[in-house]
Protein backbone atom coordinates (compact mmCIF):
# COMPACT_ATOMS: atom_id res chain seq x y z
CA UNK A 1 0.00 0.00 0.00
CA UNK A 2 1.30 3.12 -1.16
CA UNK A 3 0.56 5.25 2.18
CA UNK A 4 1.60 2.00 4.45
CA UNK A 5 2.41 4.54 6.84
CA UNK A 6 -0.68 6.88 7.25
CA UNK A 7 -1.49 5.68 10.51
CA UNK A 8 1.08 2.88 10.83
CA UNK A 9 2.12 2.21 14.41
CA UNK A 10 6.03 1.76 13.88
CA UNK A 11 8.48 0.22 16.84
CA UNK A 12 12.06 1.22 17.76
CA UNK A 13 14.57 -0.64 18.48
CA UNK A 14 17.52 0.58 20.17
CA UNK A 15 20.24 -2.30 19.04
CA UNK A 16 22.51 -1.92 21.83
CA UNK A 17 20.17 -3.05 24.18
CA UNK A 18 17.52 -5.28 22.52
CA UNK A 19 19.21 -8.54 22.37
CA UNK A 20 22.74 -9.57 22.61
CA UNK A 21 23.47 -12.98 20.23
CA UNK A 22 27.15 -13.51 21.22
CA UNK A 23 27.58 -12.43 25.10
CA UNK A 24 29.77 -9.40 24.75
CA UNK A 25 26.85 -7.34 26.21
CA UNK A 26 25.88 -5.30 23.29
CA UNK A 27 22.81 -5.82 21.56
CA UNK A 28 23.13 -6.89 17.86
CA UNK A 29 21.54 -7.55 14.62
CA UNK A 30 21.42 -11.21 15.25
CA UNK A 31 19.74 -10.69 18.22
CA UNK A 32 17.17 -8.51 17.09
CA UNK A 33 16.42 -11.25 14.20
CA UNK A 34 15.91 -13.77 16.77
CA UNK A 35 13.66 -11.37 18.68
CA UNK A 36 11.24 -9.98 16.12
CA UNK A 37 8.59 -12.58 16.17
CA UNK A 38 7.98 -10.22 19.01
CA UNK A 39 7.16 -7.49 17.26
CA UNK A 40 5.34 -8.90 14.40
CA UNK A 41 3.18 -10.82 17.79
CA UNK A 42 2.59 -7.51 19.29
CA UNK A 43 0.85 -5.62 16.00
CA UNK A 44 2.96 -3.36 14.94
CA UNK A 45 3.60 -2.51 11.29
CA UNK A 46 7.28 -1.20 11.32
CA UNK A 47 10.45 -1.23 13.04
CA UNK A 48 12.76 1.68 13.57
CA UNK A 49 16.58 0.86 14.21
CA UNK A 50 18.58 3.41 16.03
CA UNK A 51 21.74 3.78 13.92
CA UNK A 52 23.71 0.90 13.60
CA UNK A 53 27.19 2.22 11.08
CA UNK A 54 30.69 2.53 11.97
CA UNK A 55 31.30 4.77 14.75
CA UNK A 56 33.80 5.21 17.25
CA UNK A 57 30.25 5.31 19.35
CA UNK A 58 31.09 8.88 21.58
CA UNK A 59 27.42 9.19 20.81
CA UNK A 60 26.27 5.54 20.89
CA UNK A 61 26.01 5.68 17.30
CA UNK A 62 24.76 8.97 16.23
CA UNK A 63 28.41 9.78 15.22
CA UNK A 64 28.77 8.15 12.55
CA UNK A 65 32.27 7.39 10.63
CA UNK A 66 30.81 5.40 7.50
CA UNK A 67 27.17 5.65 6.19
CA UNK A 68 27.09 2.66 4.43
CA UNK A 69 28.57 -0.20 6.24
CA UNK A 70 27.60 -1.77 9.34
CA UNK A 71 29.56 -1.92 12.71
CA UNK A 72 31.14 -5.30 13.68
CA UNK A 73 29.80 -4.25 16.68
CA UNK A 74 26.29 -5.06 15.68
CA UNK A 75 27.39 -7.98 12.53
CA UNK A 76 27.96 -7.69 9.14
CA UNK A 77 26.06 -6.38 6.25
CA UNK A 78 24.87 -9.90 5.72
CA UNK A 79 22.88 -9.93 8.90
CA UNK A 80 21.41 -6.87 8.04
CA UNK A 81 19.87 -8.15 4.93
CA UNK A 82 18.67 -11.93 6.60
CA UNK A 83 16.84 -9.01 9.12
CA UNK A 84 15.54 -7.16 6.78
CA UNK A 85 14.45 -10.04 4.68
CA UNK A 86 12.74 -11.73 7.80
CA UNK A 87 10.82 -8.53 8.91
CA UNK A 88 8.94 -8.38 6.08
CA UNK A 89 8.43 -11.97 5.92
CA UNK A 90 6.27 -10.90 9.29
CA UNK A 91 4.78 -8.01 7.31
CA UNK A 92 7.13 -5.27 9.49
CA UNK A 93 8.64 -2.43 7.46
CA UNK A 94 12.25 -1.75 8.02
CA UNK A 95 13.17 1.93 8.96
CA UNK A 96 16.90 2.87 9.83
CA UNK A 97 18.17 6.22 11.36
CA UNK A 98 19.88 8.64 9.05
CA UNK A 99 22.00 10.84 10.98
CA UNK A 100 22.74 13.67 8.00
CA UNK A 101 23.25 16.89 9.46
CA UNK A 102 26.78 15.86 10.94
CA UNK A 103 29.41 13.37 11.04
CA UNK A 104 32.16 11.71 13.58
CA UNK A 105 35.29 13.14 13.78
CA UNK A 106 36.80 9.82 12.07
CA UNK A 107 34.97 10.00 8.98
CA UNK A 108 37.64 10.68 6.49
CA UNK A 109 35.99 13.57 4.77
CA UNK A 110 36.25 15.52 7.82
CA UNK A 111 40.47 14.29 8.35
CA UNK A 112 40.45 15.65 5.16
CA UNK A 113 38.60 19.08 5.47
CA UNK A 114 40.62 19.57 9.00
CA UNK A 115 43.79 19.63 6.93
CA UNK A 116 44.04 22.57 4.83
CA UNK A 117 41.65 25.48 3.42
CA UNK A 118 42.41 23.91 -0.19
CA UNK A 119 41.42 20.47 0.17
CA UNK A 120 38.32 18.72 -1.94
CA UNK A 121 36.73 18.92 1.05
CA UNK A 122 37.47 21.83 2.63
CA UNK A 123 34.15 23.40 2.42
CA UNK A 124 32.00 20.13 3.43
CA UNK A 125 31.88 21.31 6.90
CA UNK A 126 30.57 24.45 8.62
CA UNK A 127 34.12 26.46 9.16
CA UNK A 128 34.87 30.25 10.11
CA UNK A 129 37.12 32.50 11.33
CA UNK A 130 37.85 33.84 14.95
CA UNK A 131 36.89 37.26 15.85
CA UNK A 132 39.89 39.27 16.27
CA UNK A 133 40.36 38.75 20.26
CA UNK A 134 40.12 34.96 19.09
CA UNK A 135 36.88 34.06 20.31
CA UNK A 136 34.66 31.94 18.19
CA UNK A 137 32.46 33.57 15.48
CA UNK A 138 29.50 34.24 17.35
CA UNK A 139 27.74 32.91 20.75
CA UNK A 140 26.19 29.38 19.40
CA UNK A 141 25.93 26.40 21.47
CA UNK A 142 26.27 22.69 21.78
CA UNK A 143 23.73 20.76 23.43
CA UNK A 144 26.37 18.98 24.81
CA UNK A 145 27.60 21.95 26.79
CA UNK A 146 30.17 24.71 26.33
CA UNK A 147 30.35 26.72 22.78
CA UNK A 148 29.28 25.04 19.38
CA UNK A 149 33.11 25.49 17.69
CA UNK A 150 35.96 24.04 18.21
CA UNK A 151 39.37 25.66 17.22
CA UNK A 152 41.48 23.49 14.37
CA UNK A 153 44.74 25.05 14.25
CA UNK A 154 45.84 23.60 10.94
CA UNK A 155 43.46 25.85 9.50
CA UNK A 156 43.54 28.07 12.22
CA UNK A 157 39.58 29.05 12.11
CA UNK A 158 36.75 27.08 14.18
CA UNK A 159 34.52 24.48 12.91
CA UNK A 160 30.94 23.96 13.83
CA UNK A 161 29.25 20.94 15.83
CA UNK A 162 25.65 21.44 17.32
CA UNK A 163 26.17 18.44 19.76
CA UNK A 164 29.96 16.82 20.82
CA UNK A 165 32.97 18.57 18.93
CA UNK A 166 33.58 14.64 17.66
CA UNK A 167 30.74 15.94 15.57
CA UNK A 168 31.14 18.22 13.56
CA UNK A 169 28.11 19.87 10.83
CA UNK A 170 28.29 18.61 7.38
CA UNK A 171 27.65 22.27 5.59
CA UNK A 172 24.69 21.85 3.69
CA UNK A 173 24.90 25.21 2.22
CA UNK A 174 27.19 23.40 -0.24
CA UNK A 175 25.54 21.72 -2.84
CA UNK A 176 28.08 18.30 -3.25
CA UNK A 177 27.27 17.91 0.36
CA UNK A 178 23.81 17.34 -0.80
CA UNK A 179 24.15 15.04 -3.59
CA UNK A 180 26.86 13.17 -1.44
CA UNK A 181 23.99 12.71 1.74
CA UNK A 182 21.34 11.85 -0.71
CA UNK A 183 23.40 9.21 -2.50
CA UNK A 184 23.71 7.53 1.15
CA UNK A 185 20.52 7.19 1.34
CA UNK A 186 19.70 5.79 -1.96
CA UNK A 187 22.41 3.34 -1.27
CA UNK A 188 20.32 1.59 1.51
CA UNK A 189 17.11 1.92 -0.78
CA UNK A 190 18.36 -0.16 -3.32
CA UNK A 191 19.40 -2.39 0.10
CA UNK A 192 15.28 -2.85 0.81
CA UNK A 193 14.86 -0.53 3.56
CA UNK A 194 11.24 0.65 3.95
CA UNK A 195 12.31 4.58 4.84
CA UNK A 196 13.90 5.98 7.16
CA UNK A 197 13.64 7.84 10.42
CA UNK A 198 15.91 11.63 10.16
CA UNK A 199 17.40 12.51 12.93
CA UNK A 200 17.14 16.43 13.90
CA UNK A 201 16.20 17.08 10.60
CA UNK A 202 15.58 21.16 11.47
CA UNK A 203 20.05 20.56 12.21
CA UNK A 204 20.76 20.43 8.48
CA UNK A 205 21.46 24.37 7.41
CA UNK A 206 22.10 27.23 9.48
CA UNK A 207 22.61 30.85 9.03
CA UNK A 208 24.70 31.77 6.27
CA UNK A 209 25.79 34.65 8.05
CA UNK A 210 26.22 33.28 11.84
CA UNK A 211 24.58 35.86 13.54
CA UNK A 212 24.26 35.17 17.35
CA UNK A 213 21.41 33.67 18.66
CA UNK A 214 18.94 35.83 21.02
CA UNK A 215 18.02 34.72 24.39
CA UNK A 216 15.02 32.82 24.44
CA UNK A 217 11.85 34.03 25.58
CA UNK A 218 10.93 31.61 27.68
CA UNK A 219 13.83 32.30 30.33
CA UNK A 220 13.04 32.25 34.08
CA UNK A 221 14.73 33.87 36.77
CA UNK A 222 17.66 31.27 37.21
CA UNK A 223 19.51 29.80 34.62
CA UNK A 224 18.64 26.86 33.06
CA UNK A 225 20.84 23.62 34.06
CA UNK A 226 21.85 23.33 30.14
CA UNK A 227 23.11 26.97 28.98
CA UNK A 228 21.77 25.95 25.80
CA UNK A 229 18.38 26.05 26.68
CA UNK A 230 18.94 29.62 27.54
CA UNK A 231 18.91 30.63 23.46
CA UNK A 232 16.10 30.88 21.18
CA UNK A 233 18.15 28.86 18.30
CA UNK A 234 17.07 31.23 15.46
CA UNK A 235 19.96 31.65 13.74
CA UNK A 236 22.03 27.55 14.40
CA UNK A 237 19.40 25.71 13.11
CA UNK A 238 15.68 25.66 11.29
CA UNK A 239 16.74 28.00 8.86
CA UNK A 240 14.16 27.95 5.61
CA UNK A 241 16.47 26.53 3.30
CA UNK A 242 15.65 23.25 4.98
CA UNK A 243 12.67 22.57 3.10
CA UNK A 244 14.93 22.51 -0.32
CA UNK A 245 16.85 19.83 0.66
CA UNK A 246 13.27 17.79 2.36
CA UNK A 247 12.09 18.61 -1.76
CA UNK A 248 15.22 16.98 -2.92
CA UNK A 249 14.81 13.61 -0.36
CA UNK A 250 11.23 13.11 -1.19
CA UNK A 251 11.71 13.34 -4.70
CA UNK A 252 14.47 10.93 -4.20
CA UNK A 253 12.07 8.74 -1.83
CA UNK A 254 9.45 8.64 -4.93
CA UNK A 255 11.79 6.98 -7.01
CA UNK A 256 11.12 4.00 -4.85
CA UNK A 257 7.27 2.09 -4.51
CA UNK A 258 5.84 2.48 -0.96
CA UNK A 259 9.23 4.33 1.16
CA UNK A 260 8.59 6.82 4.12
CA UNK A 261 10.66 8.95 5.81
CA UNK A 262 9.70 10.44 9.49
CA UNK A 263 11.73 13.32 10.76
CA UNK A 264 12.99 14.57 14.39
CA UNK A 265 12.39 18.09 15.03
CA UNK A 266 14.48 19.12 17.77
CA UNK A 267 12.79 22.95 18.43
CA UNK A 268 11.63 24.71 21.35
CA UNK A 269 9.15 27.21 20.34
CA UNK A 270 9.01 26.40 16.71
CA UNK A 271 8.05 23.14 17.05
CA UNK A 272 4.92 23.01 15.75
CA UNK A 273 5.25 24.93 13.34
CA UNK A 274 8.48 23.37 11.71
CA UNK A 275 6.55 20.05 12.16
CA UNK A 276 3.76 21.46 9.81
CA UNK A 277 6.28 23.06 7.36
CA UNK A 278 7.88 20.18 7.00
CA UNK A 279 5.10 17.35 6.14
CA UNK A 280 2.94 19.93 4.76
CA UNK A 281 1.62 18.96 1.16
CA UNK A 282 3.14 15.65 -0.31
CA UNK A 283 6.60 16.62 -1.33
CA UNK A 284 8.26 16.73 1.73
CA UNK A 285 8.70 15.03 4.97
CA UNK A 286 5.56 12.17 5.03
CA UNK A 287 5.26 12.46 8.93
CA UNK A 288 7.80 14.27 11.58
CA UNK A 289 7.07 14.15 15.20
CA UNK A 290 8.77 16.67 18.32
CA UNK A 291 9.54 16.53 21.67
CA UNK A 292 6.20 17.85 22.44
CA UNK A 293 4.36 14.92 24.18
CA UNK A 294 7.45 13.49 25.27
CA UNK A 295 7.55 16.14 28.21
CA UNK A 296 6.66 16.11 31.50
CA UNK A 297 3.23 17.70 30.87
CA UNK A 298 0.28 15.22 31.60
CA UNK A 299 -2.99 16.82 30.69
CA UNK A 300 -5.81 16.34 28.80
CA UNK A 301 -5.44 20.01 27.23
CA UNK A 302 -1.56 19.59 26.66
CA UNK A 303 -2.89 16.64 24.37
CA UNK A 304 -5.70 18.37 23.21
CA UNK A 305 -3.86 21.32 22.01
CA UNK A 306 -0.71 19.55 20.67
CA UNK A 307 -3.30 17.69 18.16
CA UNK A 308 -5.85 20.42 17.34
CA UNK A 309 -2.88 22.94 16.65
CA UNK A 310 -0.83 20.50 14.61
CA UNK A 311 -3.82 19.69 12.12
CA UNK A 312 -5.19 23.39 12.69
CA UNK A 313 -1.99 24.77 10.82
CA UNK A 314 -0.90 21.80 8.77
CA UNK A 315 -4.50 20.32 7.72
CA UNK A 316 -2.75 18.32 4.75
CA UNK A 317 0.25 17.39 7.11
CA UNK A 318 0.87 14.38 8.91
CA UNK A 319 2.10 13.67 13.07
CA UNK A 320 3.69 10.78 14.24
CA UNK A 321 3.26 10.93 18.17
CA UNK A 322 5.13 9.35 20.73
CA UNK A 323 5.04 9.14 24.51
CA UNK A 324 9.22 7.50 25.16
CA UNK A 325 11.99 7.51 23.09
CA UNK A 326 15.27 6.97 23.50
CA UNK A 327 16.13 10.62 24.26
CA UNK A 328 14.05 10.84 27.12
CA UNK A 329 12.77 9.55 31.05
CA UNK A 330 10.23 7.12 30.41
CA UNK A 331 6.48 7.93 30.43
CA UNK A 332 5.70 5.78 32.95
CA UNK A 333 8.18 7.11 35.33
CA UNK A 334 7.80 11.19 34.04
CA UNK A 335 4.52 10.64 34.46
CA UNK A 336 4.30 8.86 37.88
CA UNK A 337 2.51 11.18 39.77
CA UNK A 338 -0.53 10.49 38.35
CA UNK A 339 -1.63 6.95 38.94
CA UNK A 340 -0.42 3.29 39.48
CA UNK A 341 2.76 2.04 37.27
CA UNK A 342 0.41 -0.24 35.58
CA UNK A 343 -2.80 1.71 35.27
CA UNK A 344 -0.97 4.76 33.84
CA UNK A 345 1.25 2.67 31.35
CA UNK A 346 -2.34 0.88 29.73
CA UNK A 347 -3.80 4.46 30.00
CA UNK A 348 -1.02 5.81 28.02
CA UNK A 349 -1.04 2.54 25.22
CA UNK A 350 -4.75 3.58 24.78
CA UNK A 351 -4.82 7.06 24.53
CA UNK A 352 -1.29 7.38 22.27
CA UNK A 353 -3.37 4.56 19.97
CA UNK A 354 -5.96 6.58 19.76
CA UNK A 355 -4.46 9.94 18.18
CA UNK A 356 -5.06 11.00 14.79
CA UNK A 357 -1.36 10.37 13.15
CA UNK A 358 0.98 7.80 12.86
CA UNK A 359 2.74 6.81 16.23
CA UNK A 360 6.21 5.59 17.59
CA UNK A 361 6.28 2.73 20.87
CA UNK A 362 10.16 2.44 22.31
CA UNK A 363 11.19 -0.74 23.30
CA UNK A 364 10.00 -1.94 26.44
CA UNK A 365 6.87 0.41 26.29
CA UNK A 366 4.90 -2.54 26.09
CA UNK A 367 5.98 -3.86 29.66
CA UNK A 368 5.53 -0.46 31.20
CA UNK A 369 9.27 -0.27 31.72
CA UNK A 370 10.24 2.38 34.06
CA UNK A 371 13.86 4.71 33.77
CA UNK A 372 16.74 2.88 35.62
CA UNK A 373 18.33 4.81 38.29
CA UNK A 374 21.97 4.69 37.42
CA UNK A 375 24.65 5.49 39.53
CA UNK A 376 27.47 8.44 37.74
CA UNK A 377 30.26 5.34 37.44
CA UNK A 378 27.54 3.52 35.38
CA UNK A 379 27.07 6.41 32.88
CA UNK A 380 28.19 6.41 29.12
CA UNK A 381 25.89 9.37 28.01
CA UNK A 382 28.26 12.67 27.32
CA UNK A 383 24.59 14.45 28.42
CA UNK A 384 24.44 12.87 31.69
CA UNK A 385 28.13 12.75 32.26
CA UNK A 386 28.62 16.95 31.35
CA UNK A 387 25.17 17.71 33.89
CA UNK A 388 25.56 15.04 36.11
CA UNK A 389 23.39 15.45 38.87
CA UNK A 390 20.79 17.77 37.85
CA UNK A 391 20.28 15.70 34.42
CA UNK A 392 21.44 12.54 34.55
CA UNK A 393 21.17 11.83 31.02
CA UNK A 394 19.90 9.38 28.48
CA UNK A 395 21.56 6.25 29.87
CA UNK A 396 18.20 5.42 32.05
CA UNK A 397 16.02 4.71 29.17
CA UNK A 398 18.56 2.92 27.12
CA UNK A 399 19.54 0.20 29.27
CA UNK A 400 18.31 -3.94 28.13
CA UNK A 401 15.20 -5.18 27.26
CA UNK A 402 13.67 -7.05 29.39
CA UNK A 403 13.08 -10.40 28.20
CA UNK A 404 12.46 -13.05 31.50
CA UNK A 405 13.21 -13.03 35.04
CA UNK A 406 16.90 -14.73 34.71
CA UNK A 407 19.84 -13.63 34.76
CA UNK A 408 20.27 -9.92 32.76
CA UNK A 409 16.64 -10.41 31.75
CA UNK A 410 17.63 -12.86 29.09
CA UNK A 411 19.36 -10.11 27.07
CA UNK A 412 22.73 -11.53 27.36
CA UNK A 413 24.94 -14.45 28.70
CA UNK A 414 27.56 -11.61 29.51
CA UNK A 415 27.97 -8.70 30.93
CA UNK A 416 25.63 -5.98 29.70
CA UNK A 417 26.61 -2.72 28.85
CA UNK A 418 24.36 -0.88 31.20
CA UNK A 419 23.22 -2.53 34.24
CA UNK A 420 19.81 -4.58 34.25
CA UNK A 421 18.34 -3.88 37.81
CA UNK A 422 15.86 -5.53 39.49
CA UNK A 423 13.01 -2.90 39.00
CA UNK A 424 13.23 -3.39 35.21
CA UNK A 425 13.95 -6.57 35.81
CA UNK A 426 9.84 -7.26 37.16
CA UNK A 427 8.91 -6.06 34.05
CA UNK A 428 9.34 -8.35 31.80
CA UNK A 429 8.20 -9.99 28.54
CA UNK A 430 7.83 -13.89 30.07
CA UNK A 431 5.82 -12.74 32.74
CA UNK A 432 3.53 -10.62 31.26
CA UNK A 433 2.64 -12.83 27.87
CA UNK A 434 -0.33 -15.30 28.30
CA UNK A 435 -1.81 -12.69 31.07
CA UNK A 436 -5.04 -11.00 31.18
CA UNK A 437 -4.94 -7.22 31.83
CA UNK A 438 -0.94 -7.61 31.89
CA UNK A 439 0.28 -3.98 30.60
CA UNK A 440 1.94 -5.91 27.49
CA UNK A 441 -1.58 -8.01 26.64
CA UNK A 442 -3.58 -4.64 26.73
CA UNK A 443 -0.86 -3.44 24.38
CA UNK A 444 -1.45 -6.06 22.36
CA UNK A 445 -5.13 -5.88 22.36
CA UNK A 446 -5.14 -1.90 21.90
CA UNK A 447 -2.25 -2.70 18.68
CA UNK A 448 -5.14 -4.99 17.24
CA UNK A 449 -8.07 -2.62 18.13
CA UNK A 450 -6.54 -0.05 16.30
CA UNK A 451 -5.94 -2.22 13.57
CA UNK A 452 -9.33 -3.34 12.92
CA UNK A 453 -10.82 0.15 13.59
CA UNK A 454 -10.50 2.54 10.16
CA UNK A 455 -11.84 4.83 12.45
CA UNK A 456 -8.22 5.28 14.14
CA UNK A 457 -6.30 5.21 11.28
CA UNK A 458 -7.90 6.74 9.40
CA UNK A 459 -10.82 9.23 11.17
CA UNK A 460 -10.81 12.82 12.05
CA UNK A 461 -10.89 13.82 15.72
CA UNK A 462 -13.38 16.12 17.17
CA UNK A 463 -12.42 17.13 20.79
CA UNK A 464 -15.02 17.64 23.32
CA UNK A 465 -15.24 20.57 25.56
CA UNK A 466 -14.27 18.72 28.74
CA UNK A 467 -13.39 19.80 32.28
CA UNK A 468 -9.50 18.46 33.73
CA UNK A 469 -8.47 15.54 34.06
CA UNK A 470 -10.98 14.20 31.39
CA UNK A 471 -9.92 14.28 27.73
CA UNK A 472 -12.30 12.94 25.00
CA UNK A 473 -12.57 13.56 21.38
CA UNK A 474 -14.53 11.46 18.35
CA UNK A 475 -12.92 9.78 15.74
CA UNK A 476 -14.95 8.97 12.71
CA UNK A 477 -14.65 7.61 9.28
CA UNK A 478 -17.13 7.03 6.75
CA UNK A 479 -20.38 5.06 8.57
CA UNK A 480 -18.10 4.66 11.78
CA UNK A 481 -17.78 6.98 14.42
CA UNK A 482 -15.30 6.09 17.52
CA UNK A 483 -15.96 8.19 20.98
CA UNK A 484 -12.34 8.20 22.96
CA UNK A 485 -12.49 9.32 26.67
CA UNK A 486 -9.90 9.30 29.29
CA UNK A 487 -9.46 9.47 32.69
CA UNK A 488 -6.16 11.22 33.17
CA UNK A 489 -6.60 11.57 36.91
CA UNK A 490 -6.67 9.74 40.25
CA UNK A 491 -10.57 9.96 41.13
CA UNK A 492 -13.47 8.43 39.84
CA UNK A 493 -15.10 11.01 36.60
CA UNK A 494 -18.92 10.52 35.37
CA UNK A 495 -20.05 11.72 31.79
CA UNK A 496 -22.42 11.38 29.28
CA UNK A 497 -22.53 10.13 26.18
CA UNK A 498 -25.39 10.81 23.76
CA UNK A 499 -26.29 7.92 22.15
CA UNK A 500 -23.42 5.61 23.53
CA UNK A 501 -24.54 2.42 22.19
CA UNK A 502 -21.69 -0.32 23.86
CA UNK A 503 -18.48 -0.73 25.40
CA UNK A 504 -15.92 -1.45 22.80
CA UNK A 505 -13.33 -3.60 23.73
CA UNK A 506 -10.40 -3.08 25.47
CA UNK A 507 -11.22 -0.81 28.50
CA UNK A 508 -10.09 0.08 31.91
CA UNK A 509 -12.01 0.95 35.14
CA UNK A 510 -14.82 1.82 32.90
CA UNK A 511 -18.75 1.20 33.31
CA UNK A 512 -21.26 2.27 31.20
CA UNK A 513 -25.10 2.54 32.25
CA UNK A 514 -27.24 3.86 29.78
CA UNK A 515 -25.74 7.39 28.17
CA UNK A 516 -23.11 7.82 31.48
CA UNK A 517 -19.82 6.62 31.38
CA UNK A 518 -17.90 5.82 34.73
CA UNK A 519 -14.26 6.21 34.82
CA UNK A 520 -12.26 5.01 37.55
CA UNK A 521 -8.90 6.39 38.07
CA UNK A 522 -6.91 6.48 34.69
CA UNK A 523 -10.20 4.59 33.41
CA UNK A 524 -10.39 4.47 29.42
CA UNK A 525 -13.00 3.54 27.43
CA UNK A 526 -14.23 3.62 23.41
CA UNK A 527 -17.81 3.67 22.67
CA UNK A 528 -19.63 3.06 19.59
CA UNK A 529 -21.90 5.95 19.06
CA UNK A 530 -23.77 8.30 15.96
CA UNK A 531 -21.19 10.37 13.95
CA UNK A 532 -22.78 13.41 15.90
CA UNK A 533 -22.45 12.01 19.28
CA UNK A 534 -21.81 14.55 22.17
CA UNK A 535 -19.70 13.82 25.63
CA UNK A 536 -20.52 15.98 28.46
CA UNK A 537 -20.21 16.58 32.28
Amino acid sequence: MADWWRGSVTYQIYPRSFQDSDGDGIGDLKGILARLDHVAWLGADAIWLSPIFPSPMRDMGYDVADFTAIDPLFGTMTDFDALVARAHYLGLKVMIDQVLSHSSSDHPFFRESRGSRDNPKADWYVWADPKPDGSPPNNWLSIFGGPAWEWETRRRQYYLHNFLATQPDFNFHNPAVQDWLLEQMRFWLDRGVDGFRLDTVNFYFHDAQLRSNPPSPLNGPLPAINPYDMQDHAFSKSQGETVGFLLRMRRLLDDYPDRAMVGEVAEGIRAMALMADYTSGKDRLHMAYTFEMLSPVFTAGHFRSRIETFFAIAPHGWPCWAFSNHDVVRHVTRWAGHGAPDDLARLAAAMLLSFEGSVCLYQGEELGQTQTDLLYRELTDPQGLRFWPEDRGRDGCRTPMVWDGGPQGGFTSGRPWLPVKPPQLARNVAAQKGVPGSVLETYRALLGFRRAEPALIRGRSRFFDLPEPVLGFLRTWQDRALACVFNLGPGSVEVGVSGAQDLASPSQAARLEGERLTLGPNGFAYLAVPADAAIRT
